[in-house]
């Protein structure tokens, strides 16, 4: 095992193969990461893979905005399956949202992103085995869809290694040591490395680690379970991914036989080493309803199975990207709050020079810095759904 290294990446997830890759590509040497299990393992492996740019928020918009393209092209871009699937993306809210949603869909088009309000006969023509009651208005993003957040991972960590990143598996954490204020190395299971730069993209483990150097940020462990419904005779085939705020659910098709659906506002907090990986019965049967009500042809689906993962969430839904003030040296990375995948590759590029420069020129990730939370500057989000925060 090496036991020195320019930096050390705590945690093999999108994040931190992400942050890996994007050092490396700047010719960072002698990187070292280190992960408690194997790559993905952790909150990455059970994501839902959405891939659209609505948010609440500029800086969560721009963050998805800019890691879009290398989403949809990671194969040529990184290398290695990136899952790429276009299905459109449908934003469904009620009469009480049409003005949160259309400044929204302003800011997005301000971006750049390809978003328009369409009226429900247009709906219709995208996805006609809708029930548009209820709705007060409807945005599309008809480039978004869904991907592969495991192979996104593994692209990383193979192009990564390949650049020269070590990477030890099943070698957690144990302690993060420094002198006064300063980092000196991390002990792990395998051994010591001695180092001046650590990166924390620990997910929903980053609570605990920081609590044991006295630092105390609102990053906590929060489950979330999806369900997988198997359509009757292929009804739906080809519709969009999409949300509904007045049901709180949100949904994509899962290749060609598969819906899965999701329950948009479910805060459990957990143990992160101690959860139950299945949704309970009555939590499938109340998302299940409350998806017919806006498709009611899925009332005959079947249940294929269900999965449960975790959010590192925050108070305002938005991440800490930020170094550390308490510890020179100590970069924080974490508290996603169910984005991280969509992010991961503008995060990866600012993680990267935010540790080489000091700062970042584009974009404001002001909105993200730590002290964000004692200071009362926290990030306003336009919906009560915390799937679009």
């Amino acid at each position: 095992m090496k036991t020195r290294a320019s930096v050390v990446i705590v945690g093999g997830g999108v994040m931190g193969c992400s942050i890996a890759y994007h050092l490396s590509s700047k010719g960072v040497k002698d990187i070292v990461l280190v992960e408690r299990d194997s790559i993905g393992s952790g909150s990455t492996g059970r994501s839902s893979g959405l891939i659209r740019m609505h948010y609440s928020t500029e800086i969560n918009t721009r963050l998805a905005w800019e890691s879009f393209d290398v989403l949809r092209n990671f194969d040529e871009i990184v290398g290695g399956n990136g899952g790429w699937v276009k299905t459109g993306f449908m934003i469904m809210v009620g009469p009480d949202e049409i003005q949160g949603l259309k400044k929204n869909i302003m800011l997005h088009q301000s971006v750049g992103v390809d978003t328009s309000i369409i009226s429900v006969a247009e709906a219709k023509e995208i996805a006609p085995g809708f029930d548009y009651s209820g709705v007060g208005a409807i945005g599309y993003e008809p480039e978004s869809g869904y991907g592969d957040p495991s192979g996104v991972t593994l692209g990383y960590a193979t192009r990564a290694r390949e650049m020269g990143v070590a990477i030890l598996l099943e070698n957690p954490l144990v302690e993060i040591n420094f002198t006064g204020h300063r980092i000196r190395g991390v002990q792990t299971k395998q051994g010591f490395i001695n180092t001046d730069t650590v990166v924390l993209a620990t997910g929903p483990w980053s609570g605990q680690i920081l609590n044991e150097l006295n630092i105390d940020l609102p990053l906590v462990p929060t489950r979330h379970s999806v369900i997988l419904l198997q359509r009757p005779d292929n009804i739906l085939a080809g519709h969009p991914a999409g949300c509904d705020t007045e049901h709180l659910v949100y949904f994509r098709p899962e290749g060609g036989s598969y819906w899965l659906v999701g329950n948009g506002n479910h805060e459990e907090i957990v143990n992160p080493n101690a959860y139950k990986s299945q949704p309970e019965m009555d939590y499938v049967q109340d998302v299940w309803d409350r998806m017919t009500k806006r498709i009611p042809s899925l009332a005959s689906a079947k249940y294929f199975t269900g999965y449960s993962g975790l959010y590192t969430s925050t108070p305002d839904d938005h991440p800490i990207v930020d170094t550390c003030s308490q510890v020179e040296g100590l970069y924080i990375c974490s508290g996603f709050s169910g984005h991280g995948y969509k992010e991961s590759p503008a995060i990866g590029r600012i993680m990267s020079e935010l540790i080489l420069t000091g700062k970042v020129e584009t974009p404001d990730i002001t909105p993200l810095k730590s002290d964000r939370f004692s200071t009362g500057e926290t990030n306003q989000l336009s919906y009560k759904f915390k799937v679009l925060a």
